[in-house]
């Protein structure tokens, strides 16, 4: 019988290249949320994907960035105690931009690490095989990559042969989890980023940068009082009550919006997705509140994080 192989498997890169996209496809289901915006992931997100061949354990990362608030500075220490834990590294690039200072930072933050490091080229199906074949001319010169390996996180392309390669270069060990565990995030937090990702489809400027989202209530089933339920008996229902967090008096109108319409169609939007996943009615309860500098608030901070 074949040894299993398991590991960690960091996924790095700078904001907004599709990490959470490779993340997803990789598991064939939805534990991080997708957005335009940068510095949308906040802390590691653990996905578990486990086969015949063993069980791997890839680490959504925040991205690479110089950090100038607390918030900024907590997401960056996920990024290196990732980065110091895991068996494997991907850096995910996004094969459409320039290579710049953001670049190079990522590059620097990389140098001095011991891990093996996999150089994925991501967005492969949308440019032309010479502009791939020049990134991987520069980033070999760059870092003693383990693998290049060009992908389409979005389309598929090539993760197979990431996968393959990957446990080829995890060690032989026995399963940390269980064959049906896809994720370690609690509900709470699930619920949360389901929220913040429709709060982030619809603001713009700073606003997604000082935005955050705390379940305050989780009740498994109350009431249902819709018209419909007459007989007065107990419906399951997912009560949810939550708490997005801007910093300005402007920043609550916006995400309000005209007469609370802005609030009530991301309400809309996320109990729509939160019942498809959970597979019952949901009464989703939304309340904007304003704490003034909260990205350098240790209370607020924690309080999110502990979700």
């Amino acid at each position: 019988m074949a040894k299993l192989k398991v590991g960690y498997v960091a996924i790095i890169g700078r904001p907004n290249v599709g990490k959470s996209t490779l993340l997803n496809k990789m598991l064939g289901q939805k534990v991080a949320i997708i957005s335009d915006k940068p510095q949308t992931t906040r802390i590691s997100i653990l996905g578990i994907k486990t086969t015949e061949k063993g069980q791997i354990i890839f680490v959504d990362n925040p991205g690479i960035h110089k950090p100038l608030h607390n918030l900024n500075k907590r997401m960056m220490n996920f990024v290196y105690s990732s980065l110091e834990t895991s068996d494997l590294v991907n850096l995910l690039i996004d094969a459409t931009l320039q290579f710049g200072q953001g670049d190079q930072f990522v590059i620097e933050t990389l140098k001095n690490i011991t891990t093996p490091i996999f150089l994925l080229i991501n967005k492969v199906d949308i440019v032309k095989k010479e502009k791939i074949l020049l990134l991987i001319d520069k980033y070999k010169d760059l870092l003693n990559f383990k693998e290049i390996i060009p992908i389409s996180a979005l389309k598929g392309t090539n993760l197979d042969v990431l996968e393959d390669e990957i446990y080829n270069n995890l060690p032989e060990a026995k399963k940390i989890y269980s064959d049906d565990e896809i994720s370690n995030q609690s509900e709470r937090f699930l619920h949360s980023e389901i929220i913040r990702e429709k709060v982030l489809s619809h603001v713009e400027q700073e606003l997604p940068f000082v935005t955050a989202v705390y379940v305050d209530k989780l009740e498994d089933e109350v009431k249902d009082t819709s018209p419909n339920a007459q007989s007065g008996k107990k419906k399951k229902v997912k009560y949810i009550k939550a708490t997005i967090f801007v910093e300005k008096e402007s920043h609550r109108r916006i995400v309000i919006g005209k007469q609370g319409r802005l609030i009530k169609t991301i309400g809309t939007q996320a109990r729509q997705e939160l019942e498809q996943i959970l597979g019952t009615r949901v009464f989703l309860d939304l309340w904007v509140k304003v704490k003034e500098k909260w990205r350098d608030s240790p209370d607020v901070l924690d309080l999110i994080e502990s979700q």
